[in-house]
């Protein structure tokens, strides 16, 4: 994919002026509500006219002001799943699955219904109506919906918030593998840094109706280092899980890791805080912890009040965060070797 978008839309006390080019088919747009995320995907979607400028996709201009070019909404091949699932109440969701695709003509269709349906796991509702339909339910219909539309780009406006955490681990694998399976690009807006970790890989921060900043979405975490109470997540794929009783065994890469028995085990993906993590210069004689790895220091990061440790396990990535002092009294620099100790309790699921 490529996107270039550089325009301009003035509201009374507010001024949306951005410029930018994306060719990563996985991006967030990243930023509090009011800092103009909306607005750039309506004026993508052709659901508002700039002031000027120019949007080009591909090798299709969506709109030119100086050629006086602005394509609805309907031609631009850019798809939306909106916040709320906006399905259509009077139809099924079978027909809800089949709308798009029924408006699009025979040699534009590029997705095979069945297996989205299948990827989806939505074999069992199509009958059902839409009233009838959970929240994360009806997220997974509307993004059928506008998939099997055969989309160029699809926009996701802050579709997980509207669920409460256990639907919104649920969705997320969901996403995940229909993005990855049909290889459709997208532009994923959200003001959850936790979501953009887990659905991009590069984001647009955007604040006050400008893009600040254009980064990984790893190097976005990164920044937040040190910021409020809740640390940095290390997000973890955890796989080959083995029960041994009221402990589970799981492989992050080549390390075994120890984990509270809590459900039935699983590989996926996990959250370790960075402030759960404490460094020893030595392997302790005697600890209540089940984690305990060999690590090399990579870098540090100076933030407010914290320093933040990159560390190598056996080349996987972990980061922790320690008080300076404790950074001089262990001596922690590029290259020296501690161990990274955490409890089996301190690693979460999310999904």
């Amino acid at each position: 994919m490529f996107l270039h978008v550089d325009v301009e839309k003035k509201f009374e006390g507010f001024q949306c002026r951005v410029d930018f080019s994306l060719q990563s088919e996985k991006c967030g747009v990243f930023g509090p509500s009011g800092s103009g995320k909306t607005t750039l995907m309506h004026m993508l979607a052709g659901l508002l006219q700039p002031d000027r400028g120019i949007i080009k996709l591909n090798d299709m201009t969506l709109f030119d002001r100086e050629a006086g070019i602005n394509l609805p909404a309907e031609a631009r091949r850019v798809g939306v799943v909106f916040q709320h699932a906006h399905l259509f109440p009077h139809m099924s969701v079978k027909k809800n699955l089949f709308y798009g695709l029924n408006r699009i003509p025979v040699q534009q269709r590029n997705i095979d219904p069945e297996h989205l349906i299948s990827v989806l796991q939505v074999e069992n509702l199509l009958n059902r109506s839409v009233a009838k339909l959970s929240g994360g339910e009806r997220q997974r219909v509307a993004l059928g919906r506008t998939i099997l539309a055969c989309p160029h780009l699809i926009l996701l406006d802050e579709p997980l918030s509207g669920l409460d955490g256990m639907l919104k681990y649920q969705i997320i694998p969901h996403l995940r593998r229909v993005f990855a399976e049909f290889s459709i690009p997208m532009l994923f807006i959200s003001h959850s840094l936790e979501e953009m970790r887990l659905m991009t890989e590069e984001v647009l921060v955007m604040n006050n109706g400008l893009i600040e900043n254009q980064m990984s979405t790893e190097e976005l975490a990164r920044t937040k280092l040190g910021c409020g109470g809740r640390g940095y997540t290390n997000i973890l794929r955890l796989e080959s899980p083995e029960d041994l009783g009221k402990l589970l065994s799981y492989r992050w890469g080549d390390v075994p890791l120890m984990l509270v028995k809590t459900e039935k085990p699983a590989a996926g993906e996990f959250a370790l805080n960075s402030r759960d993590i404490l460094l020893f210069k030595k392997h302790p004689e005697a600890t209540s912890a089940r984690n305990m790895l060999p690590c090399i220091v990579r870098k540090t990061y100076q933030t407010d009040w914290l320093v933040g440790v990159e560390l190598d396990c056996q080349g996987n990535t972990i980061i922790t965060e320690i008080v300076p002092q404790s950074l001089d009294e262990l001596d922690v620099r590029p290259g020296s070797e501690v161990v990274a100790v955490f409890k089996a309790s301190a690693i979460q699921r999310l999904y």
